[in-house]
């Protein structure tokens, strides 16, 4: 996925990256929650800034309205209104997701998007993933 939307911004050779870590439900308490609050709000910043960038590029190649934003679900509902303050709910989501109007490289409901913090678990216990600040760099990543 991530070699699909690196190519969106630059052409050659990509190579695959592992850059997710995992958390385990005793490790989530208000240290994780800043972190994760941290990289909800540099992705918002990096969406923003990488929109400004390439919505031209982006319009010359007929892919029209792009629109780069950090989007929060639920269980797959998404709301406006649902912040990184509700990161601790079990089924929560935050992606940078990438999206425009015209031809796309998957049917995907988004054209692209790179997971940042996912919050699942049954019915007792529960575990995450989240995307590693410490050893990769998401704009870096987005921008090759």
């Amino acid at each position: 996925m991530f070699d699909k939307v690196k190519r969106l911004f630059k052409k050659g050779n990509q190579e695959e990256i592992d850059e997710y870590v995992f958390v385990t439900e005793k490790e989530m308490n208000e240290d994780l929650k800043e972190i994760i609050l941290k990289l909800e709000r540099i992705g918002e910043k990096c969406g923003t800034d990488l929109q400004k960038k390439y919505v031209n590029k982006f319009k010359l190649q007929g892919k029209l309205n792009l629109r780069i934003w950090v989007c929060r679900d639920i269980d797959g509902d998404e709301d406006e209104n649902l912040t990184s303050e509700q990161c601790f709910e079990k089924e929560y989501r935050s992606q940078l997701v990438i999206d425009y109007d015209g031809t796309k490289f998957e049917d995907d409901f988004y054209a692209y998007y790179v997971p940042l913090w996912y919050y699942f678990g049954g019915y007792f216990k529960g575990s995450g993933t989240l995307y590693d600040l410490s050893q990769k760099n998401l704009k870096t990543l987005l921008n090759g």
